[in-house]
C-alpha cells in the first residue's frame, strides 16, 4: 500500500494563485494524499478558493488560525497531518505531475534518507532553472539550497520540534533544514524539475532589509552555533587575523558576541549577506 504524503499549503494574501497551486497537487501521478491548507489569518478569498476545492475532492481540508507566519502556519498542518510524509508548498508555487512518485520512490530506495528534493525551475516574473548548489553540509552553513517544497518524515518534524515561528520575518527553511540534517542523515535531489517557484517584483523575500536579515541571522547563529562551528571554524581563524593562537580563538567561541561577530564576517567574506534564502 502507497504511504500516504500530507501536503501542507500555508495560505496568507496568496488567494489569486492558490487555484494553480492546488490544481499542481489534484494532478500528482501519486494518487495516495490529504492537502491541508492553512489559512493565515488571510484578509482576501482564501477561505472561498480553498472551499471550492473541498468541494472537489474529499482529500482536501481546510484549517484557520490567526495570522502568526508560516512556519506557525506549516506548524498547525502538519499537526493535523495523517500522513508518513510531509510535502510542504507555498500557494503560489506549484509541483510537477510526477514529483510526489518520484520522491516516495527514492525514500523507498534508501533508508537513510532524511530529505528528497528535486530540481527547480522559476516562473512569474523571472524564468529559467533556478540553480542551486548541491547539497553539503559545508554549503548549508553558508546558504540554503533545499526550498521549503521537499519531503520529509513526520516523524522528523516532530523530533526537531518543527518550524522555529520565532523566525517569522523569513530565512525558516534554512533553519528547519539545519535543524534535521545538522546530526546526520542523507539527501537526495531527484534529477528531474518537479517544483516550480513564482518569482514576483514584490514578496517578502525580495523586500528583506537589511536589519531584519541582522537580526534573523544573528538568531541563527546562536541557536545552532555548534553546527557553525564545526562547518566554518577553520574558515572563521583564517579570517580573524588578530587571532594570535587557536586557544585564544576557541575561548572566545564562549563568548556570544564574539559568535556573531565571528560568522558575520564569514557571511561577508563570501559575499552572501545579502542573498541569503
Amino acid at each position: 500500500m502507497q504511504s500516504l504524503v500530507s501536503i501542507i499549503v500555508p495560505c496568507f494574501k496568496q488567494a489569486q494563485y492558490l487555484d494553480e497551486a492546488l490544481k499542481s497537487v489534484l494532478y500528482q501521478s501519486y494518487t495516495n494524499w490529504e492537502c491541508i491548507i492553512v489559512n493565515d489569518g488571510s484578509p482576501d478569498d482564501t477561505e472561498k478558493v480553498a472551499k471550492k476545492w473541498l468541494d472537489k475532492d474529499k482529500r482536501f481540508k481546510y484549517c484557520y488560525q490567526e495570522n502568526l507566519g508560516v512556519s506557525a502556519a506549516r506548524n498547525l498542518g502538519v499537526t493535523f497531518a495523517n500522513g508518513e510524509f510531509i510535502l510542504p508548498l507555498d500557494a503560489d508555487d506549484k509541483l510537477g505531475d510526477s514529483y510526489i512518485t518520484l520522491a516516495v520512490e527514492a525514500f523507498q530506495k534508501e533508508n537513510n534518507l532524511k530529505v528528497v528534493y528535486c530540481k527547480a525551475e522559476k516562473f512569474g516574473d523571472e524564468k529559467g532553472e533556478w540553480i542551486l548548489k548541491p547539497f553539503s553540509l559545508y554549503n548549508l552553513s553558508l546558504k540554503n539550497m533545499i526550498f521549503c517544497s521537499a519531503l520529509y518524515k513526520k516523524s522528523e518534524w516532530e523530533r526537531i520540534g518543527g518550524y522555529d515561528s520565532n523566525m517569522r520575518e523569513g530565512l525558516e527553511d534554512w533553519e528547519f533544514w539545519i535543524a534535521m540534517l545538522k546530526d546526520g542523515g542523507e539527501v537526495k535531489c531527484l534529477d528531474c524539475k518537479g517544483f516550480y517557484y513564482r518569482t514576483k517584483v514584490t514578496s517578502r523575500n525580495v523586500n528583506f532589509d537589511f536589519e531584519t536579515r541582522k537580526e534573523l541571522l544573528e538568531y541563527l547563529t546562536l541557536k545552532h552555533t555548534a553546527f557553525f562551528v564545526k562547518q566554518l571554524g577553520s574558515i572563521n581563524y583564517l579570517v580573524l587575523l588578530n587571532e594570535n593562537t587557536k586557544a585564544q580563538y576557541e575561548a572566545k567561541l564562549k563568548s556570544e558576541k564574539f559568535i556573531i561577530n565571528l560568522f558575520f564576517k564569514t557571511f561577508f567574506k563570501f559575499k552572501i549577506f545579502k542573498n541569503v534564502e
